[in-house]
């Protein structure tokens, strides 16, 4: 068997597991409102339909992370770029996730001089949906998200920075959690369902623009640094060059 046969089969074998552990809850509590409506009052009804409904979004998400990575390797000849001011992207990504993670806090901090960037608007913003959904995720409940950007005379890169506060990471696993299907383990992410597909997502559309992305943990703080390219002449010429 080549490398290629098996990294498929690696990958049916891993799908197969994700979709099963969602279907095999939703239709369990599925069976057991129909077969036992009567017999239930109204508290374990909507807790049994809460379960549905999340069960439901995780598959969601997950197919939808699925037909993200099956485009990955023809998505550089369809990107759009465009001049972008990231502060209203980051608004308009923390006022969404602000209704999903409710317990905790957001703080935004772009400086004003942070130059604009050359970047596929709709790709960035999954960027940073990826980052600070997995921030509030993966870090202590009640506990502040930020979101800064870092601002320097004639650089090429604009730097955004995204922390949080939980468990953190071990440095030996910095490198494991941007791979395909990772999933760290620890008592937080025990907790928290996921597929191990959106950090490798996100490295690679952040890549595919020119930019960088790394990871640094300290004292329960972890921090991942985008570096995406500034908008000027030199970077739109490279961009054409590219496309």
């Amino acid at each position: 068997m080549n490398n290629i046969e098996k990294n498929y089969e690696d990958f049916i074998s891993t799908v197969s597991h994700e979709l099963r552990t969602p279907l095999t809850s939703i239709r369990g509590f599925s069976q057991t409102m129909l077969t036992s409506w009567d017999k239930l009052d109204d508290e374990s009804k909507k807790k049994f339909l809460k379960i549905i409904e999340e069960q439901s979004n995780r598959l969601i998400k997950l197919v939808e992370n699925m037909l993200s990575v099956t485009k990955l390797n023809c998505t550089e000849k369809g990107l759009i770029y465009k001049e972008t001011d990231i502060a209203p992207l980051i608004n308009t990504v923390v006022s969404i996730l602000k209704n999903q993670y409710k317990n905790h806090k957001f703080e935004i901090d772009i400086n004003a001089k942070t130059p604009t960037i050359l970047v596929d608007r709709d790709k960035f913003q999954q960027i940073m949906t990826n980052l600070i959904e997995n921030a509030a995720k993966y870090s202590d409940e009640n506990s502040t998200i930020k979101i800064t950007s870092g601002y320097c005379d004639n650089c090429e890169f604009v730097s955004i920075k995204v922390s949080d506060r939980g468990i953190g990471i071990k440095e030996e696993d910095y490198e494991k959690i941007f791979t395909k299907f990772s999933r760290i383990d620890n008592p937080l992410t025990r907790k928290v369902q996921g597929s191990g597909l959106g950090l490798y997502i996100t490295k690679n559309l952040i890549e595919k623009m020119g930019g960088t992305i790394s990871v640094n943990s300290h004292n329960k703080e972890t921090t991942f640094e985008v570096k995406l390219p500034a908008y000027n002449p030199e970077n739109q010429a490279r961009v054409k060059c590219r496309q």
